[in-house]
């Protein structure tokens, strides 16, 4: 009887004791970006080479990675070119052209036609380097064709090279490309904001 009493008082008392909580798992289990510690790293750039978790507005959770990494080095590569004519122009003049100060009057001192021929011969270039598929859904239907390798190294900077160093010479590529996008729509926002050269 002594028990019986004994075990319902501590039955009783155990009541009244806090509850033990199960574990919950409620840590948020998706990778934070680098780039943005705020947002969630995206899923789809990982593995490219120059990931930092930068996609903001989810591109490439709607568009293929081929062909927004393919878009980003050509407008890299056109930045690094047109930021370095930029410059140049402004102290050098193509023979039988006209010189301006104001690298942004440049394509008005050439006139439309030099400017449709440009726009023309890009258009040729790339119907033939993408053998005829121009459309994102047909850009890359060859499943072995790389964004932005299109076989030209004239300098055979990537000859006998192995995988770590071929992907530090295309970040390279891609950082440098980044940084001449930023570059060339801050010399054109100078030149149209202040109405002067840029040097």
């Amino acid at each position: 009887m002594k028990t019986a009493i004994l075990a319902a008082l501590i039955s009783s008392a155990a009541a009244f004791a806090p509850a033990q909580k199960a574990a919950s798992s409620t840590a948020l289990n998706a990778e934070m970006s680098k780039a943005v510690p705020f947002l969630t790293a995206p899923k789809n750039t990982a593995g490219w080479v120059g990931d930092v978790g930068f996609d903001p507005l989810g591109f490439s959770d709607n568009f293929d990675m081929k062909f927004l990494r393919e878009a980003e080095i050509k407008h890299g590569r056109i930045s690094m070119m047109a930021t370095l004519g930029f410059v140049l122009q402004e102290y050098m003049t193509i023979p039988g052209m006209t010189h301006v100060d104001d690298s942004n009057m440049a394509p008005a001192a050439a006139g439309l036609s030099s400017m449709l021929q440009i726009v023309f011969y890009i258009g040729v270039l790339e119907f033939w380097t993408n053998k005829g598929n121009v459309t994102m859904e047909t850009m890359f239907e060859d499943p072995d064709r790389v964004p932005g390798s299109f076989g030209f190294d004239p300098m055979g900077l990537g000859v006998g090279k192995s995988t770590e160093e071929m992907e530090k010479i295309q970040l390279q590529e891609i950082k440098n490309g980044r940084l001449a996008m930023l570059a060339i729509g801050g010399m054109i926002h100078h030149n149209w904001v202040t109405g002067e050269a840029l040097f």
